[in-house]
């Protein structure tokens, strides 16, 4: 789907939302095996390498892209050639690696209510951590002794840097269109939704077309995921998402709210828009101009509505698998993260 297709005809989300680790009970048991392989690969004999690894993989996060695999993996019932486990392992090794460059890129305090590496241990280490962590992971994924699947995970992991450098390009550009927004997300976070996903059709023996259908479905809502993302940011709770709100603006991120507002309204709040950006010392009161201008043109119900386009898009591409508890959790999972708020 481009970004700039017309709007799907949206089907309501299921009243009263869900928690999204609650969708996960049917692969609880696996989810706790991948907890046990994370916690064993960060060992080494390295004492800082030790300390920092168990540090950054037990610090427990919504274990959505380990939770894709899984479930993926098990649409197809008896299809399962390989423990899925593993897998689901190396995902969340390779998400961890990247947000530890992310967040000393953003010079970023906190994650998850809590330090963040560089904050804790300085640059240099958290520079080395996530080049180790990286390395470590394209070195597991030769043991699963698959070509597809280490094709995988190297293309994913050269998409999700350059989707960084290509954000850090545009840093502070208000001439940042639509388009390139979407180009950008789809590699730094869209891309290893669906790397997931085909990863666990890959495992439960899907056929080409199936893997290629899941893997627009992990696409879509990746993007889903970083359109909400983006929208928090604005709107959020900040002792609820363990961060600090308009973290985006003061790292000079024009994401989907202020692409549309800058669009939207004649050009008459650009300048002071534009003033905002870049600056970590926001106001209060300028906090709140910010949101009431962003709400006035329409920016955050545009920007909601998006999301809620790519996660029906998500919904419908799962309509080829045949009905099962499986393919419901999928489906859930793509609107629940429409309502969550971290």
């Amino acid at each position: 789907m481009s970004p700039l297709d017309p709007p799907l005809e949206l089907r309501p989300s299921r009243p009263g939302g869900h928690d999204l680790t609650a969708l996960y009970r049917s692969v609880q048991a696996d989810l706790d095996r991948v907890e046990e392989q994370l916690d064993a690969w960060s060992r080494s004999e390295n004492p800082l390498t030790a300390e920092v690894s168990r540090y950054v993989l037990r610090k427990r996060g919504k274990r959505l892209r380990p939770s894709l695999v899984l479930l993926t993996s098990r649409l197809f019932p008896g299809g399962l050639a390989e423990d899925p486990v593993f897998l689901a392992s190396i995902v969340e090794l390779l998400h961890t690696a990247s947000l530890i460059h992310d967040d000393i890129v953003d010079k970023a305090e906190t994650r998850r209510g809590a330090e963040t590496v560089h904050s804790r241990w300085g640059a240099n280490i958290t520079v080395l951590l996530g080049d180790y962590l990286y390395i470590k992971t394209l070195g597991l994924s030769l043991d699963a002794q698959h070509g597809r699947v280490i094709r995988i995970l190297t293309e994913v992991s050269s998409r999700m840097i350059d989707g960084e450098l290509g954000e850090c390009a545009l840093s502070g550009d208000t001439g940042i269109t639509e388009g390139r927004y979407f180009e950008i997300i789809d590699n730094k976070t869209a891309a290893l939704f669906s790397a997931c996903c085909r990863l666990g059709a890959i495992l439960g023996g899907a056929s080409p077309e199936e893997e290629h259908d899941l893997g627009e479905y992990g696409r879509n809502v990746g993007l889903c995921f970083q359109i909400i993302d983006d929208l928090l940011d604005f709107t959020g709770d900040e002792a609820v998402m363990g961060k600090p709100v308009l973290s985006d603006l003061g790292e000079g991120r024009v994401t989907l709210p202020l692409i549309h507002a800058l669009n939207g309204d004649g050009g008459h709040h650009n300048a002071r828009i534009e003033g905002l950006l870049q600056r970590r010392d926001i106001k209060q009161g300028e906090k709140a101009w910010l949101l009431q201008t962003l709400e006035s043109v329409g920016a955050l119900s545009y920007t909601g509505a998006r999301a809620a386009e790519f996660a029906e898009k998500a919904v419908s591409l799962l309509a080829r698998f045949p009905e099962s508890e499986v393919r419901e959790a999928l489906a859930r999972v793509a609107r629940t993260l429409l309502s969550r708020n971290s």
